[in-house]
């Protein structure tokens, strides 16, 4: 049952992404190009979206303890706006305005059969992958370091 639900739920994502024009690369290239075909109706989308989705979240933690298939609901706890989260979105903003796609919109695009959302998608992959191995370097464990004392390679100093 919880995959069909899921199944539906992603079926009506996909058919909003493909209806409002968030599957076309070139219209979502043109909402970002302000001096040139600059295009707002995505941000219609969006309002849309918000407007749906804000009363719909408040709605459902105000009337239910938890989900229906999981234990309990999964809502970040970290509040802190650090250099990871800007780094992080940074590029993430940057793969949208060089790719045409937000990685949500390059899924139903695959379906259309759009050849830059096969290309993204492998990018979107990759950039998954390699930011799960960066974030496990060495480098930013900090169990066992704190910030700013973690030792270079033979630069440490002897007592």
């Amino acid at each position: 049952m919880r995959y069909l639900v899921a199944g539906l739920i992603g079926a009506i994502f996909g058919l909003g992404i493909i209806t409002s024009g968030m599957a076309n690369p070139a219209k979502v290239l043109n909402f970002f190009d302000l001096a040139g075909s600059f295009d707002p109706s995505l941000a219609f989308v969006m309002a849309g979206a918000l407007t749906i989705a804000i009363p719909g979240y408040a709605l459902i933690f105000r009337k239910r303890k938890k989900p229906l298939f999981t234990p309990s609901f999964n809502v970040p706890t970290n509040r802190k706006i650090d250099r990871k989260l800007v780094v992080g979105s940074s590029i993430f903003g940057i793969g949208w305005g060089i790719g045409g796609f937000c990685p949500g919109a390059s899924l139903p695009a695959l379906g259309l059969g759009h050849p830059s959302s096969f290309v993204f998608v492998l990018a979107l992959v990759a950039g998954i992958i390699l930011a799960q191995l960066i974030q496990k370097a060495p480098i930013f464990d900090h169990t066992h370091h704190p910030i700013g004392q973690i030792p270079l390679t033979g630069t440490a100093e002897k007592n």
